[in-house]
């Protein structure tokens, strides 16, 4: 039986927390930012957990 690889795109984007929650970052703080507000900058810089409907498919992608 063959290794189960992990999608290598997948694992530099989400990080499993020590509970089993999988994290993810937030879209929007690449690039254009002189013209977003600091509070909002300040709210896109921080992780979030994934969706519900999204976790089956990310956790499948890496092998949990």
């Amino acid at each position: 039986m063959p290794k189960v690889k992990t999608n290598s795109s997948a694992k530099k984007r989400f990080k499993v927390t020590g509970s089993g929650k999988v994290m993810r970052r937030k879209a929007y703080k690449s690039h254009l930012l002189t013209k977003k507000k600091k509070d909002r900058k300040k709210q896109l810089g921080k992780a979030v957990e994934v969706h519900k409907t999204e976790l089956r498919r990310v956790k499948r992608m890496l092998n949990i």
